[in-house]
């Protein structure tokens, strides 16, 4: 999970939601992935994603069984659809997410017995730090939006009439 949350640290640098991920096989890093949508305007760009593909790409096969995958955030629908299609043994995540997280936070989607695949789950992992991590940025970002309107109502400063 450590490597996740650097995985993260390189997403708040680039401005993105700070959201890290690692594919694991046999206690080996096969895959990283950080959330990317803003920068490569790719709304699919989340950071499981980018781990499922970088692992894929590197065994040069689409399917991951036996992999563990590392979050620092609980998945939305759409990385939990990959995890089933990639055939992910075992979810590992840091913080849960209550708006969109569809592990344990709502719907609970891995818990449904029509999948083909069922993956395994354990969240709360270094959940804390993800957490301030995630608040962290929120935080600074919602100052920098103040600032931004602040600029934007005073308006230019007008010259003095000599």
């Amino acid at each position: 999970m450590a490597l996740a949350m650097e995985q993260a640290q390189l997403a708040a640098q680039q401005g993105e939601v700070p959201v890290g991920a690692v594919v694991v096989q046999q206690g080996k890093v096969i895959g990283c992935g950080y959330n990317q949508p803003i920068s490569t305007h790719d709304p699919s760009a989340h950071a499981e994603i980018m781990a499922l593909r970088d692992a894929a790409h590197r065994l040069q096969n689409y399917r991951l069984p036996g992999c563990q995958l590392y979050v620092t955030l609980e998945p939305c629908t759409m990385c939990v659809g990959a995890m089933v299609h990639s055939r992910i043994e075992r979810l590992v995540y840091a913080a849960s997410e209550p708006k969109a997280g569809v592990v344990d936070s709502n719907l609970q989607l891995l818990q449904h017995p029509h999948f083909n695949h069922l993956v395994q789950v354990q969240g709360g992992v270094l959940a804390e730090q993800a957490s301030q991590m995630l608040s962290d940025f929120f935080k600074q970002r919602r100052l920098q939006h103040k600032a931004t309107r602040a600029e934007a109502t005073s308006g230019p400063a007008s010259d003095p009439i000599l």
